[in-house]
């Protein structure tokens, strides 16, 4: 494997590793259908390899963004890989005035969204048919935690 790159990618071409990772029981079209008209999605790939995805767009109260659909291919992870995409999307949504950025984190994720700078909010609650979560946010040190170029 070579250097990991990341850019912004259509929303369409994150669904195939989305639902092999995060919703195999769920087809192309249930995840398409609950995916928020604007979102801005951004793709890592190693070489032509798509190998992490993610996407963020506005959710809730005004200047609250959501983060959504991070998946990294199994064999790719530990690469640093969704580190990056993360760090586009909370930089894509601070540069357009997040004062809130917000998921629903599976527990197992729960460091990667910490070193980002993300606290959990929430006690543990179950997601049907996908497993345990917290909900995690970010509403201080949005510039410390997401200097650099927007992606």
């Amino acid at each position: 494997m070579g250097d990991v790159l990341v850019r912004a990618v259509p929303l369409a071409q994150t669904r195939q590793l989305r639902q092999t990772v995060l919703r195999p029981h769920e087809t192309l079209e249930q995840l398409a259908a609950h995916e928020p008209v604007g979102a801005f999605a951004v793709g890592a790939f190693d070489g032509e390899e798509l190998i992490a995805v993610g996407f963020v767009a506005p959710d809730g109260e005004l200047g609250a963004w959501r983060v959504r659909g991070m998946a990294t291919a199994p064999h790719a992870r530990g690469r640093g890989a969704g580190t990056l995409v993360l760090e586009a999307l909370l930089r894509h949504a601070t540069t357009r005035g997040a004062q809130r950025i917000w998921c629903n984190a599976r527990t197992p994720a729960r460091s990667l969204y910490e070193r980002a700078g993300l606290s959990v909010v929430s006690e543990a609650f179950e997601i049907p048919d996908i497993g345990p979560h917290y909900v995690m946010e970010l509403t201080r040190g949005l510039t410390r935690a997401t200097s650099g170029p927007d992606t």
